[in-house]
């Protein structure tokens, strides 16, 4: 199958993979790193390079969530908050 990009001015491509994709630059230490880790695992490159940037995803969120908990026991009043029985009845 072909399509036209409006940012390739009219060439002819190839159908792009069913997933989107991002290109990044590493410098050669961190390569190494990520490749070491995917040779280990025995998985390919790009499957590792996913997996650790979900990792970081979850780690990032972890910690707004955790912001988020902090932020409520600081300013929690006993006297205005609510029962079980007054939330759930």
């Amino acid at each position: 199958m072909v399509y036209y990009d409006k940012n390739l001015k009219g060439r002819k491509n190839k159908m792009p993979a069913k997933n989107p994709r991002i290109n990044i630059v590493l410098d050669m230490s961190l390569y190494k790193n990520v490749q070491l880790l995917a040779e280990k695992d025995g998985m390919s490159l790009s499957s590792k390079a996913r997996e650790l940037l979900k990792e970081a995803m979850e780690i990032h969120e972890d910690i707004y969530l955790s912001d988020i908990a902090e932020e409520r026991e600081r300013t929690f009043d006993i006297t205005s908050a609510l029962t079980h029985e007054e939330v759930w009845s």
